[in-house]
């Protein structure tokens, strides 16, 4: 079990922020085991390719190959970086320094890592068992093979985040700001009791301190006043907090909403479009494929210049159509959302 004990100063400094570099490398847990959750399938499987999909980031089988894959030696060496246990090398997840850090932002204060913390960090991982061959350099008493290991670990790290992660980042960070958004409504309303009362089963909160169960390691934090960080995350399968000691209260979770995130948008029909907006709206829609002005709209509709007037109006403000001058004229047409919206309607 880890605790972290919080103070009323850690209290109201208890902040949320997003990591694509926690994400990025909590993923290679999914890599490696399927089973931790099944939810992920989709995108394990677009991210590993195999014969009937060559544009897979590792390739057949999970060993390279393919257009901007990786190397089955690359694979391997990432691969590594998940010991048995499941615990994480804390210098490859720092604590992020705002709300939204971008990946290479993140990445940069990994490669400042020392040569010490990043044997520790390894060790402290992997910790009973020996370090696999692909990170044997950290054992090296001299610092230029751990210098060299870091950077390495960073260059496959940031080739693995543009191919398997960076694509479907925007849609991640949906589903974890939605995520945010919920927790910061259950502490307005609760406090840190109700805050950490639905986040896992394996948290507790209890007079003042944070109880993570289910831990390998065992330790008592005093926050001391740097407050507690979190971080949800769409690839955890448990909450995540750092394995040394002496890392500042840092926690990520997993989020809420992550079955929707792999599936398919759902068919819009041409009821359930004109059951949203409106029979006529529906059609007006359907009709701005083009740029059009309202006289022709109109026309082609077979109502008046004014009642097109009013839909548009509506359709504009909700981002569903654009408009742009022409002369005399203004033409309208499909927004991109609109476009989403009214793609798959029969």
């Amino acid at each position: 079990m880890i605790t972290f004990e919080l103070g009323v100063e850690d209290l109201a400094d208890t902040r949320f922020a997003l990591s694509p570099l926690y994400e990025t490398v909590l993923s290679l847990r999914v890599l490696r085991e399927p089973g931790l959750s099944a939810l992920h399938l989709p995108w394990r499987r677009s991210v590993l390719g195999g014969p009937g999909d060559p544009g897979g980031v590792v390739g057949a089988g999970g060993l390279g190959g393919g257009s901007g894959g990786l190397a089955a030696t690359d694979v391997g060496t990432l691969m590594s970086l998940m010991p048995v246990r499941r615990t994480l090398p804390d210098f490859l997840t720092p604590r992020p320094a705002r709300f939204d850090a971008s990946f290479e932002d993140e990445l940069a204060v990994v490669r400042r890592t020392s040569p010490a913390a990043v044997r520790r960090d390894l060790l402290a991982a992997h910790a009973p068992d020996p370090l696999p061959g692909a990170l044997r350099d950290a054992l090296a008493a001299d610092d230029a093979p751990v210098v060299r290991l870091r950077d390495a670990l960073c260059e496959l790290l940031l080739r693995y985040w543009k191919a398997a992660v960076e694509p479907v980042w925007p849609r991640m960070r949906l589903v974890l700001e939605a995520d945010m958004t919920y927790r910061a409504r259950q502490l307005a309303l609760g406090g840190a009791r109700l805050l950490f009362a639905d986040m896992h089963p394996n948290l507790r909160w209890q007079d003042g301190v944070l109880h993570v169960d289910k831990m390998i390691s065992r330790h008592h934090v005093k926050a001391s006043g740097r407050g507690l960080l979190l971080v949800p995350s769409v690839f955890a399968h448990k909450p995540v907090p750092p394995v040394g000691q002496g890392e500042a209260p840092t926690l990520a979770y997993p989020s809420r909403g992550v079955a929707t995130l792999w599936g398919s948008a759902p068919v819009v029909t041409a009821p359930a479009l004109a059951a949203l907006l409106g029979a006529p709206r529906a059609r007006l829609l359907g009709l701005l494929e083009e740029p059009l002005p309202t006289v022709e709209i109109a026309r082609r509709l077979k109502v008046t210049p004014s009642a097109v007037s009013q839909h548009l109006r509506v359709l504009h403000a909700t981002g569903l159509v654009t408009r742009a001058r022409d002369g005399r004229h203004v033409l309208y047409r499909r927004s991109p959302l609109g476009d989403r919206l009214t793609g798959h309607a029969a």
